[in-house]
């Protein structure tokens, strides 16, 4: 028998083994596998975990089976079943596994807790599509005394949207650490909302009217996980930042060859509203306001001004996920009253042939203004940054809303022209796909992982949110999302798409000590939850070493067959799992190892293995 080297750790662990019955145990309730408090940050277990308790105490009981069915069956039905679950690997029912994961040990679930651990996930109560569930939760709820669900009443419940839900609570999204990565968001925030500087644009009186003090951040992932922070549902116009949503409307339309008839792709060097073409007698690009305009002429050309602002408000709910997307009527006569130099452009397009035959110029001014003056909040704008970033499939919908074609070419030209004068340093320093407007957004695409809307009012020299341009910096100087950050040798960033090291020395401890406690249970929720369940310690030893040693057959069971593990591993003294169990006199555990590793091929395994994930990861 091998001992602790820390009589502490000793004390602790069995401390905490004694306030931790086993699963299955008469008259306890189970409680979730504990993490190590004295677990070391290199991953390793503070000594050979089978030294903590006496055998007799970790093994004298049955460990409960979560695969069991109803009263009404006869015991051999029951038999029968838990074997066909059984070898049906790790996933005998997403709702009962996912229940399990919450409920951590305990026989129900209140709802308020499953909404808590839903929304760390990222997503939202009022994600569309989640509303099944959300909608059989409140009415099941109100069937109950105490607002608490059971396993039955909880499967019903979830059933509708097991797959989703499934894939938030395994880590399966663009953010597995989503509430670690939201505090960053949250610091980076705060940093920009103490810069001084700029001013709010008042060229119309409706823009002038915005406090200074506004600011607000509000992001949406490609999975559909959601992070607001500050004034998020103050609406604002998109000004120009709805040019290149037109533009995709546009492409997706018409495609790439026959917008490019009558528009350019080069950055203009110039101010945004300067009444200048290139060599060919065309509008240098979309982003500037002689080639924006040109672009509007494209949209449902011959169809009445009215039809047409449907058209494109009916693209813009759907890039938005239906969530808010309104118009101001009063910005949109101020900037009629006001747009001289809007004029001015249109009739030198006019004279210079630019339009599609047939265009009515002014006709098409009041349809440019009219786009300028939709509103939307950051919130509902993060989900249309999202849906460019998802390839043109609305996150939060899962509809398809522009061509890949159409994002391609929109998220190419607002990286090199998105930021009016500025893109040149924008493109060098963040690195992403953006585009400004006076209203003081800032519309940013992480492309394949999120869309950002940034809005404050004050603006640079230059047009661009002071505020927003700082928070952009910051985000790309913590995070790896510039463009070229995954080059090699490149200076080490945050990658928020991937789990830290900090989680992976607490999987290894749990999971280990789940093995040593025989609580199947607790397995089951990291399998689920994607842990590589043949991890070792610092002494290489494996879940499969330490359940071997204290004689925990379902374990072994559940490890092989369910997980498909590897079952003759060494440790450091070169002694498998068998070893174990046969130097302890676990006769039965023996006989399952050698019966397994009688029939097993590493190729089989691994195509087993494949196949055991593939049971959840293929539906997902």
């Amino acid at each position: 028998m091998l001992h602790f080297r820390s009589m502490v750790v000793l004390k602790e662990l069995f401390q905490t083994q004694l306030k931790r019955p086993l699963p299955g145990r008469a008259g306890v309730k189970a409680t979730p596998a504990a993490c190590f408090s004295t677990g070391r940050l290199d991953g390793r277990l503070p000594g050979r975990v089978r030294a903590l308790a006496p055998q007799s105490f970790t093994r004298r009981h049955a460990v409960r089976s979560f695969c069991s069915k109803g009263d009404s069956h006869n015991e051999a039905s029951k038999d029968s079943s838990a074997e066909k679950r059984r070898k049906a690997g790790i996933l005998p029912s997403l709702e009962d596994l996912l229940f399990y994961t919450i409920a951590e040990g305990q026989e129900k679930i209140p709802a308020h807790k499953f909404t808590t651990a839903l929304k760390a996930t990222g997503l939202r109560t009022g994600d569309p599509r989640l509303k099944e569930c959300m909608e059989m939760l409140k009415q099941t709820v109100k069937t109950t005394s105490d607002g608490a669900l059971d396993r039955h009443l909880f499967k019903k419940c979830v059933q509708s949207n097991i797959v989703l839900l499934t894939q938030a609570f395994r880590k399966k999204f663009v953010i597995p650490d989503f509430q670690s990565f939201c505090a960053h968001i949250d610091e980076l925030y705060d940093k920009a909302k103490n810069m001084p500087g700029g001013q709010v644009a008042d060229y119309i009186p409706q823009l002038a009217r915005f406090s200074p003090d506004l600011w607000a951040v509000s992001l949406c992932t490609v999975d559909g996980q959601r992070h607001t922070v500050g004034d998020t549902k103050v609406p604002f116009c998109l000004q120009s930042c709805v040019k290149p949503l037109k533009y995709a409307i546009a492409v997706h339309d018409h495609g790439t060859e026959y917008v490019h008839r009558f528009i350019a792709k080069e950055p203009s060097g110039l101010r945004f509203n300067k009444l200048f073409l290139n060599e060919e007698d065309k509008p240098h690009n979309p982003m500037v306001n002689a080639g924006a305009i040109v672009c509007t002429s494209l949209i449902k050309q011959g169809a009445s001004n009215a039809e047409k602002f449907d058209y494109v408000m009916n693209f813009m709910n759907k890039l938005a996920g239906n969530e808010y997307v309104g118009f101001s009527n009063a910005t949109f006569q101020s900037e009629r009253e006001s747009g001289d130099r809007n004029f001015a452009i249109g009739y030198y397009l006019k004279e210079k042939k630019c339009f599609p035959e047939g265009t009515d110029m002014t006709s098409i001014l009041d349809f440019y203004f009219q786009l300028c003056s939709i509103e939307v909040t950051c919130e509902s704008a993060s989900v249309m940054a999202a849906t460019l970033a998802n390839g043109g499939f609305c996150p939060i919908t899962g509809e398809r809303v522009l061509s890949p074609e159409a994002v391609r070419d929109t998220l190419s030209l607002m990286h090199s022209c998105g930021m009016y004068d500025f893109s040149g340093q924008f493109a060098f320093h963040v690195g992403l796909p953006a585009k400004s407007g006076v209203a003081g957004g800032i519309l940013l695409v992480v492309p394949n992982v999120m869309g950002i809307m940034c809005w404050s009012p004050p603006l640079d020299k230059l047009g661009n949110s002071v505020r927003g341009i700082q928070f952009c910096t910051d985000l790309v100087s913590l995070f790896n999302f510039h463009n070229y950050d995954n080059l090699r040798h490149f200076a080490k960033k945050l990658d928020p798409r991937r789990e830290g090291g900090v989680f992976q020395v607490k999987s290894v401890i749990n999971l280990l000590f789940a093995a040593y406690t025989g609580d199947v249970s607790a397995l089951r929720r990291f399998a689920l939850s994607s842990m590589d369940m043949e991890q070792r310690d610092y002494d290489s030893r494996t879940a499969l070493h330490v359940a071997a040693a204290e004689g925990h057959g379902e374990v072994v069971r559940f490890l092989l067959e369910g997980c498909k593990v590897n079952p003759v591993p060494k440790d450091r003294w070169g002694n498998t799992p068998q070893d174990e169990a046969v130097h302890f006199g676990h006769h039965d555990v023996v006989t399952i190892l050698r019966d397994y590793h009688a029939k097993y091929s590493p190729l089989e395994v691994a195509e087993d293995k494949e196949k055991s994930e593939t049971n959840l990861d293929g539906l997902l």
